[in-house]
């Protein structure tokens, strides 16, 4: 996702468990005899800028969540059955889950008794989880969704009610308004959504539709299925009445477009540039990781777009050919490579946004160079340069300088290693960590390994130092 001048922002194996630990925990034996064995799993994940994001002890591999809503109540019911794996013996463990009421929890088919504080729903299992083990864990819940707020970042996120329906974009931890999770990037999952609704609503979520929806009393169920790992922060099950547009990309990618009626005019330019600009990325990046791709315009003035995985969404405006090649960017560098720390956006954001100064270049418009030029000419006291980059800070995560500064270093560095081993940079970089998580270390590691040169010092001028770079 990126911040939008005039007011909107534009911002977004299989079978394998991704680890989730920030901490490195020594592996404990497989199976344990003794009490001591078993502890609680950790509340926070360990991202020290978001302490109580995500939850310590376990893996999830993947998502089951039924969801029943009806938009003129604004009530939600819901079901989510969890697959995870113990990473350590645990005597309980927590989920991230805000507001809701939350009736019933059971594990592995057994009862299991549960408190909340806060966001964090601690389960307690009847009997203690040995390490490694895995395990299923099934939370019925229900009430009335609050969106997250926090106007140090983007604003208002999360499950966000509409007239007919509702928008749903989570980034960052917004995931835990509508269903629980571990919710932090750094355990990716795959996901089941089993979405119910009013007739005449339509269900959008992540991945593929698995065969066609059901009406029976009034009310009709969609299925989708996203088979690959994804973050919490980019599952959707946005709502409400959609005009939609289906086929292929001209390599045959499965396309998807819907808009709200109001934006019914811009349904075809979604569908065409989506299509376009999916499969022109795929010849820049490497293949597309995904099974589908697409796009989803909602009339709700969120103030800017979020990447979902498959799906980006367009809060209220329709968006330009460069809003969606930035979007669309994200599923490479975002949604495929998934970021550990959130201290990394910029492996998301500039990336993306370096994608749009390309994109522009590709279709005749202004160059890669002139933007670079463009945004270096501001002068020594813009806001930009005393926020380094490569550190996004907690309270303002999605600062510019993490978007223009970020594909800033990606031009310095083009220029510093030639256009030949920067591309196949990207495409090395895409590869080797599809479906996997990234850092900052590991880009600047890959990068001097390929290009044979001592790169500290441009990455440290360029991400780290909170001042202008020296020409």
């Amino acid at each position: 996702m990126r911040f939008h001048r005039r007011g909107v922002v534009a911002l977004v194996v299989l079978g394998s468990v991704v680890g989730c630990s920030l901490t490195d925990e020594p592996t404990p034996p497989a199976v344990h005899h003794t009490e001591a064995a078993y502890r609680p799993g950790a509340p926070g994940i360990g991202d020290p800028d978001f302490p109580d994001d995500g939850n310590g002890g376990y893996d999830v591999a993947h998502y089951d969540l039924d969801v029943d809503y009806t938009p003129a109540t604004r009530r939600l019911e819901g079901v989510a059955t969890i697959r995870a794996a113990a990473t350590q013996g645990l005597s309980s463990f927590n989920l991230d889950l805000a507001g809701l009421d939350v009736r019933k929890v059971s594990l592995d088919g057994e009862s299991a008794t549960f408190s909340r504080r806060g966001d964090e729903l601690t389960v307690r299992p009847e009997r203690p989880i040995d390490a490694n083990d895995e395990f299923t864990v099934e939370v019925t819940y229900d009430g009335v969704p609050n969106p997250a707020k926090d106007t140090g970042n983007l604003g208002t996120f999360g499950f966000m009610p509409t007239s007919d329906g509702a928008f749903v974009a989570s980034e960052p931890d917004g995931s835990k308004t509508w269903f629980p999770s571990n919710d932090h990037p750094a355990d990716k999952a795959t996901y089941a959504f089993e979405i119910t609704v009013p007739a005449g609503l339509t269900a959008l979520a992540n991945g593929e539709q698995v065969g066609q929806p059901k009406t029976a009393g009034g009310r009709t169920t969609f299925r989708w299925r996203e088979r690959h790992p994804m973050a919490t922060y980019l599952a959707t099950a946005t709502l409400g009445k959609f005009e939609l547009r289906q086929g292929k990309t001209a390599s045959g990618i499965p396309t998807l477009a819907a808009t709200d009626p109001a934006f019914k005019s811009g349904l075809d330019r979604l569908y065409t540039s989506t299509a376009e600009i999916t499969d022109h990325w795929a010849k820049v990046f490497g293949p597309y990781p995904f099974s589908s791709t697409g796009g989803v315009i909602d009339n709700y003035t969120a103030g800017y777009a979020l990447e979902n995985q498959t799906k980006p969404l367009y809060g209220g405006f329709d968006p330009d050919e460069v809003i969606v090649a930035h979007e669309l960017a994200h599923q490479w560098f975002g949604n495929s490579l998934t970021i550990w720390r959130w201290k990394d956006l910029w492996l998301n954001e500039g990336f993306a946004t370096y994608a749009e100064w390309m994109w522009s270049e590709h279709k005749g418009r202004k160059t890669v160079e002139e933007f670079f030029t463009e945004f270096n000419n501001r002068p020594d006291s813009d806001p930009m340069w005393s926020y380094p980059p490569g550190r996004a800070k907690p309270d303002d995560l999605f600062n510019q300088s993490v978007y223009t500064r970020g594909g800033m270093t990606l031009h310095a560095l083009r220029k510093a290693i030639g256009d030949e081993t920067f591309f196949k940079l990207l495409r090395t970089w895409a590869a080797e960590h599809r479906y996997g998580h990234v850092t900052t270390e590991k880009f600047i590691d890959l990068a001097e390994r390929m290009s044979g040169k001592d790169l500290n010092p441009l990455f440290d001028a360029w991400l780290f130092q909170p001042r202008k770079p020296a020409a």
